[in-house]
């Protein structure tokens, strides 16, 4: 979930592709209908073609390929473009399954992948090396040299992740500046000049204090002349996808966009939760009870955990686990965080907490109206009253129900720490700020990188 501004590259990247694999899977029933001596129209498969396209442009959206750190090696890179077109092929034979018009030859789909993973492959390889040129990023003037200004500048500085520039830094402000000295400079008197000669895209207030130093004058006459002017909350929200907590203020709940939680907005959202619930329960009935009778195999015991949560309004409910643990996993009956290689995990434990498969029934927490499907991860009451006390605005979490899968889950690892806990609030607050069924289904999407890479498992 990231600003338009920022996402536009990725979109053009996406159409680009989907062009491209359209082109191979032409050029490939041409040419095999050529050499078969019976050259079919391509009028007859446009609507296959298109599937594809849709498939495969939506996983590769699911394992991460459209975010700005796609991957961590070239290696990876085609890894996940390898995994996006393995899934794609499994959901479009289900489909050819059930409608026979879909099917397409295999020796037409067989050549069009051979020819659209290397060129897919290039095409990224050149899109990664042209985004690191600093002329086609959004270049920022923020005004402030403070702590916030700091983290702006640290922010331009993740590499390829980065998509602006901060050209200066303007000092208002009485402390020594947080921001090397170089970049810091005087409030320009003409505003708009200075923006113009050094292509100013966005002015960003960043000011640990604004009454009295704010030029406000200057900066309606800014933005009324076409400059985007954004508060500091706003700019690193949408840069880095979470809440700066450290700069929140009660104000940010009174009045910043979002937080759409009306009648429309709750009912979409649970038609989605149900109807995601139930396809995850169906599809995934042979793995559940294998699942089961690995559990019974392997250890004395229940084959399904209960465990007391905090759900919306800070009402307890009971979820519904695989047990992964040993039964006497709390012997001394407080809770305890899971650690990495905990001694408490079963040998079956470790592979379906790897893979989150102890995590899908609580798709019956979801279906009975405990838990939506996408939302913040249920903590123990226990670690709640906890993280109350030393977190600010943690139970603000509360808002929503919570959720199987989550924003916080796609971006920050396992938590087992006070903070961890903040670190992930951070992008909670990000998720219950925007929500929207569009930002679920990409949850959703994206889960399933979470599950391929084992990011976060313990």
């Amino acid at each position: 979930m990231i600003s338009a501004r920022f996402a536009w590259p990725l979109a053009i990247l996406a159409g680009a592709e989907c062009v491209l694999l359209f082109a191979a899977l032409c050029l490939s029933e041409w040419a095999t209908g050529y050499v078969n001596g019976h050259p079919g129209s391509l009028a007859e498969h446009t609507t296959a073609f298109g599937l594809i396209c849709v498939l495969v442009t939506a996983m590769m959206f699911s394992v991460g390929l459209y975010t700005w750190h796609a991957a961590s090696s070239y290696g990876d890179l085609g890894l996940r473009i390898v995994a996006a077109f393995g899934t794609a092929y499994l959901l479009y034979a289900a489909m050819v399954y059930a409608v026979d018009e879909l099917a397409i030859a295999p020796p037409t789909l067989g050549a069009a992948i051979l020819l659209a993973v290397p060129a897919l492959f290039g095409v990224r390889i050149g899109f990664l090396r042209l985004s690191e040129q600093a002329h086609l990023k959004s270049r920022v003037m923020v005004l402030g040299t403070g702590p916030q200004a700091a983290r702006i500048r640290d922010l331009e500085r993740h590499g390829p992740a980065s998509r602006f520039v901060a050209v200066s830094f303007v000092d208002l402000e009485d402390c020594a500046p947080s921001v090397p000295a170089g970049r810091v400079c005087r409030m320009p008197p003409d505003l708009l000049g200075f923006a113009a000669n050094h292509g100013i895209d966005e002015i960003v207030v960043a000011l640990e204090d604004r009454r009295g130093r704010l030029p406000a004058d200057d900066l309606i006459k800014a933005r009324l002349n076409g400059l985007r002017v954004t508060d500091y909350q706003s700019f690193t929200e949408y840069a880095q996808g979470k809440v700066d907590l450290d700069a929140l203020r009660p104000s940010w709940f009174l009045y910043s966009d979002g937080f759409r939680s009306g009648r429309v907005h709750r009912f979409l959202k649970r038609v989605f939760d149900v109807g995601v619930s139930l396809a995850l329960l169906v599809f995934t009935l042979p793995l559940l009870v294998l699942t089961a009778l690995a559990i019974k195999l392997e250890s004395r015991g229940p084959v399904f955990y209960k465990q007391e949560r905090v759900g919306l309004g800070g009402q307890p409910f009971t979820l519904l686990k695989f047990r992964s643990m040993a039964v006497d996993a709390e012997k001394a009956g407080q809770p305890q965080w899971a650690a990495a290689k905990d001694p408490r995990v079963t040998r079956v434990g470790a592979v379906i907490r790897k893979t989150r498969i102890d995590e899908i029934p609580q798709a019956i927490n979801v279906l009975k109206g405990d838990m939506s499907f996408v939302g913040p991860r249920p903590e123990r009451p226990q670690f709640v009253q906890m993280l109350a006390q030393q977190i600010p605005y943690y139970t603000e979490r509360h808002s929503v129900k919570p959720g199987i899968t989550g924003w916080a889950q796609l971006n920050y690892p396992y938590g087992a720490s006070v903070e961890d806990a903040r670190q992930k609030l951070q992008y909670d607050l990000f998720y219950i700020k925007y929500f929207g069924i569009l930002f679920d289904l990409s949850i959703v999407l994206q889960t399933i990188r979470v599950v391929l890479w084992s990011a976060g498992a313990r």
